[in-house]
């Protein structure tokens, strides 16, 4: 090759990695906001915790919290037994304010990990009730939006 091509040569390759590096990186912020724009959640002012709307939660989680709002009958010999809150993730009450139901797990052959979690409150919980689901058996909650 000629000296009068590689010159010409180099600088076109330069450009082209120089271009190909603006619009990976163009790309990379692009995702790192879409990103940062997806996980930044809204939270509950009381509890801190991520909020979900009921119509976000799974069909399942739908049904169990309609059967919650409606006072059963629950499919579990557990549902609506005391949810001691020992790992401290919700917000302090008194023993025996909260209630814990199975939001089943299909594919399951027992009760899953998947639970909600409310304020036990009488007459049965009403639409706006204070409420939580796990998808994890407790380990993280989001508080329901109400």
């Amino acid at each position: 090759m000629s000296r009068r091509y590689s010159l010409p040569l180099v600088a076109l390759l330069l450009a082209g990695l120089l271009a190909a590096c603006e619009f990976s990186e163009s790309g990379t912020q692009a995702r790192q906001s879409v990103a940062a724009s997806s996980t930044s959640t809204a939270r509950d002012p009381a509890s801190a915790l991520p909020l979900i709307a009921a119509r976000d939660l799974p069909p399942e989680g739908q049904r169990t919290l309609q059967l919650i709002r409606t006072g059963g009958p629950f499919p579990y010999r557990k549902d609506g037994s005391v949810f001691g809150n020992r790992e401290g993730v919700l917000p302090r009450r008194p023993a025996g304010s909260y209630r814990e139901y199975t939001v089943p797990t299909p594919g399951e052959g027992d009760r899953g990990a998947r639970r909600i979690v409310c304020l036990a409150v009488r007459p049965p919980t009403p639409p706006d009730a204070e409420c939580y689901y796990s998808a994890d058996h407790y380990t993280t909650f989001r508080r329901i939006r109400p």
